[in-house]
């Protein structure tokens, strides 16, 4: 499977230095508040994320799962959120949730489950994601917290799949087009 990555664009060690950053940030500011800090997990990808993010923040937090879907068996998002597996908690007006994502992308998913949470009646609603693509956002959405930008290239591992493989990369590698295209 390592010979299907062209390249990897970010490392295990510079993973480890933006997931600290964001975790600094979170507990900045979260420290001494009243909040109740819920960070709720889009499965799947954002499983390997959200666990080496929760390690490092020092503030007290809970965490939920929710499952959501906007792709095809494909590479190209449908347009239409598709939630698999729902939140459903009897104290969500006391949650302040921070919905964690692997990776932005066209911004449909997150500002479709921020509304969504809001209307659900949650205290407060934010997001973090690993990877921004800005390049193909489609609807005005900026990130609370974001690990870093990058460019409009197919990326797998650390927790992102291409057809259910490649998740447990280290790293976020850049897949050979080969891989995903069919000529």
């Amino acid at each position: 499977m390592h010979s299907d990555i062209e390249r990897i664009l970010i490392s295990e060690e510079e993973l480890d230095g933006i997931i600290t950053r964001i975790a600094g940030d979170i507990d900045r500011d979260y420290a001494g508040s009243d909040k109740r800090l819920l960070l709720l997990c889009i499965l799947k990808g954002s499983v390997v994320f959200m666990g080496e993010l929760m390690k490092k923040i020092t503030v007290p937090v809970e965490i939920d799962f929710m499952k959501v879907s906007s792709y095809g068996a494909g590479t190209q998002t449908t347009g239409h959120v598709n939630i698999i597996l729902d939140l459903y908690r009897k104290d969500l007006a006391s949650c302040d949730i921070l919905i964690v994502e692997d990776i932005i992308d066209s911004g449909r998913t997150l500002s479709y489950l921020v509304e969504y949470l809001r209307l659900k009646g949650a205290k407060s609603v934010k997001t973090v994601t690993l990877l921004d693509k800005p390049s193909r956002r489609e609807v005005d959405f900026t990130p609370d917290y974001h690990g870093v930008e990058i460019p409009d290239l197919f990326v797998v591992g650390y927790g992102l799949d291409y057809a259910e493989k490649y998740r447990a990369r280290p790293y976020v590698g850049i897949l050979k087009p080969e891989v995903y295209t069919h000529n």
